[in-house]
């Protein structure tokens, strides 16, 4: 069985020393007996393996950290305040204030990594003669390359084209350097993509660490990402910033100064097909719609990283990770202690907002409306399988809620709203457990009345906020490639090869073919389609942006749904309540939010910007328009 990369990478005291020279010995001047010689590190296999796991330690815990990109997107909404979540939202960041930042691409972290792969491809390259192996030494060179792209995407998506740093710099040398365009960063990325290809082939890698499918991914994605409308001259025109954007000194930072979009969708589609051929999706054959609760159960166990099959998930469902975090995680900060609801004494971090919610479809297909009255009355029933494997909602069935917080809810079912309910004979109106006016940890509900559910293990066994879950973080998925070769082929008018590949993933989630026909139609659809099916992945924060379509997306204020429950004519509860539609009758009200943060759009977040201390340190760096 392989080997796994667990949740943190250990790096021993001795190769914590790596770095550090050995002195010219004289009778005063021994070696330390904690330390290694950086040279040694590279002439001894186990230590060179160490030094790189260690640069793994860039890809943190992925997508799992306490404050998700979701929320600064319309996927989700950050409940506690103080944290600067907010301040991108209201587009109130600057080179001072630079709001959240999380360690997976900020910029100086980023910049130590990849001095931590430039360092590994320049010390096992052609002129080293310590190691022997040469087969580990093209693997670990290999995972470098790989890295080193990883960690340059990562800037390229969030700053537009960054200093490309080729080498490690020693303390003598002149550390400004200007930033590289778009382009030549792409195509750096892209090279690097091919190397780890070249020297990772053939080899049979662990599970969580580089590979030639994980490189053929990234490519796939960092060109989906260039052929997009964010990365045009016409589009950074149609900008408030337009005028800035497009500067000869800047506009080649941010995109491609020709007109060749249409080749950059091909080349885009190309990659894509690579992965598709090359790797192994899930449950992509089908002819027609998997039933509701098989599309259910496909979809969670995709996000289960196939689970187990004690908790009814389907263990073949983890082809579909091509490269994860795979995780035994005992840490305080799991994914379901931080986002779980408040009633079992979970943080309710990222929650659901209603856009997102009222974006699930119906099970036919149709669009889900709060001016349909059928569907006011109901509105979590007959939806898009997916949306029960992800939300949680009022009335909701989830986990015994007794091994959390005691025997106050035998019906085990989430609580949201505000109720009806005869106590000591009395009527009152019962605020729910899961509300931030309820009796358990009132101050970490959720504003928007929804939880989530997507990466939190189901095993009912486990209750969030005391025990370790077996989660793994998706950096890239089989779908993602598939969602890129669908949007290649939509925007090169190939509607055949998008329509039957948009089916394969409808089909799996339990919900019907397309209708569309057009290729604007089917951009709808497809959008949409992506929306859903890789909600809170770290897709739409960037798809948004690259789309062109931040305002209208990032930019609307945020909302949350009002539940009330009446007593109907002779009905009546006594004691603990429980949903139950045959007793109450329920009302669902869309509310604005505003009171936790008020979102802005203001086209400047296309980019972000360079940090004060950083635009001081390197004076030839250009900052980012409005900014």
């Amino acid at each position: 069985m392989k080997s796994t990369i667990r949740n943190k990478y250990i790096l021993t005291i001795a190769v914590i020393a790596a770095l550090t020279s050995g002195c010219k010995k004289d009778f005063l001047t021994v070696e330390p007996p904690d330390k290694i010689s950086s040279e040694l590190v590279w002439k001894d296999g186990a230590l060179a393996q160490a030094f790189v796991t260690d640069i793994y330690g860039g890809f943190n815990d992925g997508g799992f950290s306490e404050q998700m990109l979701s929320s600064v997107s319309d996927e989700s909404m950050f409940t506690h305040p103080n944290r600067g979540i907010d301040l991108v939202n209201s587009s109130t960041i600057n080179p001072s204030t630079l709001g959240w930042v999380d360690d997976t691409w900020k910029y100086v972290k980023m910049y130590n990594r990849i001095r931590a792969c430039n360092m590994t491809i320049e010390r096992l390259g052609g002129t080293n003669n310590g190691l022997t192996d040469q087969g580990l030494k093209d693997r670990l060179m290999g995972e470098a390359h790989f890295m080193r792209a990883y960690f340059y995407h990562q800037l390229l998506r969030y700053y537009g084209g960054v200093p490309l740093v080729t080498k490690v710099y020693a303390l003598t040398d002149d550390f400004k350097i200007k930033r590289s365009s778009y382009k030549e960063c792409t195509d750096f990325i892209i090279k690097d993509c091919e190397e780890a290809e070249r020297l990772l082939a053939g080899k049979s890698m662990d599970k969580g660490r580089s590979s030639v499918l994980a490189a053929l991914a990234l490519k796939s994605r960092v060109l989906i990402y260039a052929a997009s409308d964010l990365h045009t001259k016409a589009g950074l025109l149609s900008l408030e910033i337009g005028a800035q954007a497009t500067a000869a000194a800047v506009l080649p930072l941010l995109a491609y100064e020709d007109d060749n979009q249409a080749q950059r969708w091909k080349t885009a589609q190309d990659a894509a097909k690579a992965v598709m051929d090359a790797g192994r999706g899930y449950k992509l054959d089908l002819s027609a719609p998997a039933t509701a609760q098989e599309g259910r159960l496909n979809y969670k166990s995709i996000a289960m990283g196939g689970g187990s099959k004690a908790t009814g998930m389907d263990v073949a469902a983890a082809t579909e990770l091509i490269l994860a975090r795979y995780f035994i995680d005992r840490s305080d900060m799991r994914y379901g202690r931080a986002n779980g609801p408040n009633g079992y004494r979970n943080w309710a971090g990222n929650t659901p907002i209603g856009l997102l919610v009222d974006d699930y479809e119906m099970t036919d297909g149709t669009k889900f409306s709060w001016s349909n009255p059928a569907q006011k009355s109901n509105p979590y029933q007959n939806r898009d399988p997916r949306f029960y494997a992800t939300v949680l909602y009022d009335g909701a069935g989830w986990k015994p809620r007794d091994k959390a917080v005691g025997n106050v809810d035998p019906a085990n079912q989430i609580q949201t709203g505000e109720y009806d309910l005869v106590v000591d004979g009395k009527l009152t109106s019962y605020k729910g457990l899961d509300t931030r006016s309820g009796p358990i940890e009132s101050w970490n509900g959720s504003w928007t009345g929804y939880y989530t559910q997507k990466f939190t293990d189901p095993d009912p066994n486990i209750v969030d906020a005391s025990m370790p879950q077996f989660v793994p973080w998706p950096f890239f998925r089989y779908t993602e490639a598939v969602m890129n070769y669908i949007e290649a082929s939509i925007e090169l008018n190939q509607l055949g090869e998008a329509i039957t590949w948009l089916n394969k993933i409808r089909f799996r989630s339990g919900m019907p073919a397309v209708t569309a026909t057009d290729q604007a139609g089917l951009r709808t659809v497809y959008r949409h389609e992506r929306r859903i099916e890789m909600v809170y992945e770290e897709q739409r924060y960037h798809d948004a942006r690259r789309w062109l379509i931040g305002k209208v997306a990032l930019g609307r204020k945020t909302d949350y749904i009002k539940v009330t429950g009446k007593f109907k004519p002779g009905k009546t509860l006594e004691g603990k309540y429980k949903y139950d539609p045959t007793i109450y009758d329920y009302t669902y009200t869309p509310t604005v939010e505003t009171a936790q943060e008020n979102r802005i759009w203001l086209d400047k977040i296309y980019f972000r910007p360079f940090s004060r201390d950083e635009m001081n340190k390197n004076t030839v760096l250009v900052q980012n328009p409005g900014y």
